[in-house]
């Protein structure tokens, strides 16, 4: 049922009929992995939920793609145990759709043809794939490439390609490998609307990226591995509660000195803080609701924009990768409009 090893000399894989995992899609419990005398990925254990969408963050050579090659059977722990789908990725591999790392294509081989070779590699019948693969192409605005050799495609198109690849066969568990490396910004949108139409469908969505941004706007959860071990393992409502702070981030449309001024002397404020662009972070005083401030502050100022301070993953992850002396801050202001 699982992969698991607890040497580093030896691993074994045993199938088993499909079944859904009572803990998740994937499962990982103390998984360790060593090159040489590097150790790549040290004790992980985390569960990732069926039908949910994970980002799997952190900086180069943290641990994320070894993480996901031993998910993907392709590498095997050197102790822990890994679980895919209630077995292992090799006995699920029709249900599975993988873009890896390093991306690769038939180069000699014709759009279709390489697509229909791997949508028949993961079981898709040949009646009406052709079809299917025409849709597909049309979705991600590829049209006519389909007698086209793989090599005869620029970089983008290729990464399309494979990664229409990876989810031709509808598969159950969708594992990406930093997906919108190298994407300009009208494909990683069109990359990024596809993983959630997916997520949609059903499937299980695991994948690496170093954009932020797209993380917090993408998942239900994020893992964060920094030098091969797991600093962060939570939902994003887990996140939002947990660094989200009592504040505001206050605009004037002028003096901002003295808005933070009379933001003190008022009481509604414990500190304020002034920054070059105008505006202005507020410190809640204890007792103070939100809603209540944001009223306060509209009387005493007219505002060009007023919001609650958030968790902004970005100074997250230079927070826990770097440390609090880097000057990253999970509660710097971000101004939302009024």
């Amino acid at each position: 049922m699982l992969m698991q090893n607890t040497t580093s000399s030896s691993s074994s894989v045993t199938a088993v009929a499909p079944a859904a995992s009572a803990a998740g899609a994937v499962l990982l419990e103390g998984v360790c992995k060593r090159f040489g005398k590097v150790d790549a990925v040290r004790g992980i254990s985390l569960s990732i939920p069926e039908r949910s969408l994970c980002g799997f963050l952190g900086p180069n050579g943290a641990g994320k793609s070894t993480t996901i090659r031993m998910i993907m059977s392709i590498i095997a722990p050197d102790a822990g145990r890994v679980e895919v789908m209630g077995s292992s990725a090799l006995a699920m591999k029709d249900r599975i759709g993988y873009l890896p790392e390093d991306r690769g294509l038939y180069r000699k081989m014709k759009v279709g043809e390489f697509v229909g070779y791997m949508a028949r590699l993961k079981g898709v019948h040949p009646q009406g794939l052709s079809r299917r693969i025409d849709d597909w192409l049309e979705r991600l605005e590829l049209p006519g490439v389909i007698k086209r050799r793989c090599e005869e495609l620029s970089k983008g198109q290729q990464q399309k390609i494979q990664l229409l690849a990876s989810i031709i066969h509808a598969p159950d568990l969708l594992i990406l490998d930093e997906p919108f490396s190298g994407l300009d910004p009208v494909n990683g949108r069109l990359v990024l609307e596809l993983i959630r139409s997916e997520q949609a469908r059903g499937a299980t969505i695991i994948f690496s990226t170093h954009q932020m941004h797209t993380a917090e706007a993408l998942c239900d959860k994020v893992v964060l591995i920094n030098k091969g071990e797991k600093v962060l393992d939570a939902t994003m409502p887990e996140l939002r509660a947990r660094y989200d702070d009592r504040g505001l981030v206050c605009e004037p449309l002028s003096a901002p000195d003295d808005f933070a001024a009379l933001a003190l002397r008022s009481g509604l404020a414990m500190h304020a803080r002034t920054h070059e662009n105008g505006a202005v972070d507020l410190d809640l005083a204890a007792g103070v609701a939100a809603a209540d401030a944001m009223r306060a502050v509209l009387e005493l100022a007219p505002m060009r924009s007023l919001g609650l301070r958030r968790m902004n993953l970005d100074d997250l992850f230079v927070e826990l990768v770097s440390g609090p002396e880097s000057g990253g801050s999970a509660r710097k202001g971000a101004k939302i409009d009024a």
